[in-house]
């Protein structure tokens, strides 16, 4: 089942429309004000969660009216952001692929939290992506990925260590190749690269790594 999530940071409503028409969602959950992409598309929407001090109230409401839909309300003051609830939501409904939208925006805070909130779905090998109009983020377990030059997101890729160390890195088919190299945190190593073959591969024998695929 590939699931939508749409939460509350910045959305770009003309480029969230033409992504779900693109990807053809089966299952779509709103995490609190990311409800109003649903109340202002008509799109359909299965689960709503969150605390919902974010979330317009008249468009909450209605809703509300709508018997098909399933919310689960949360007082604010939690451990848990709305987003990671609702990760841990599609997780739990057997999701095989989750996309995230509106997760993010000028809250870097919450940018970097959701970052590492895709663990959750990579801990149960469930493809994850966090994705806006200039960006797609996912995570790279160790092991070899794959990646096409025609199907890549934007024309540059970066490659960022989420463990303290990424051991083992080898880039084929890239402009800057890397031959058992480390990823290591306070270093700029993996920025800004760009896949140069038809097929470009990341081999990591050890850590997990952070994968941007940036238009601009």
């Amino acid at each position: 089942m590939k699931t939508l999530i749409v939460t509350g940071g910045f959305l770009d409503m003309a480029f969230a429309l033409s992504y779900v028409e693109q990807q053809k969602f089966d299952y779509f959950i709103a995490s609190d004000s990311g409800l109003h992409f649903f109340a202002a598309s008509g799109l359909p929407v299965h689960e709503v969660v969150g605390d919902f001090d974010s979330a317009d109230a008249k468009e909450l409401q209605a809703l509300q009216q709508n018997a098909d839909i399933l919310f689960h309300t949360y007082e604010p003051q939690k451990d848990e952001t709305d987003t990671e609830i609702a990760l841990k939501l599609a997780i739990t409904r057997g999701s095989t692929q989750i996309h995230i939208l509106g997760g993010t925006g000028t809250r870097l805070d919450h940018v970097l939290g959701t970052v590492h909130l895709l663990g959750l779905a990579l801990q149960q090998k469930i493809p994850c992506y966090l994705v806006d109009a200039h960006n797609r983020i996912r995570l790279i377990p160790e092991g070899s990925t794959v990646l096409q030059k025609a199907e890549q997101y934007g024309h540059y890729t970066s490659l960022l260590p989420l463990t303290t160390k990424v051991c083992g890195v080898t880039l084929t088919g890239f402009a800057y190749p890397l031959e058992d190299g480390t990823l290591e945190t306070f270093s700029s190593l993996g920025v800004s690269n760009e896949i140069v073959e038809q097929t470009a591969q990341i081999t990591i024998k050890n850590g997990v790594a952070v994968l941007i695929e940036s238009k601009d």
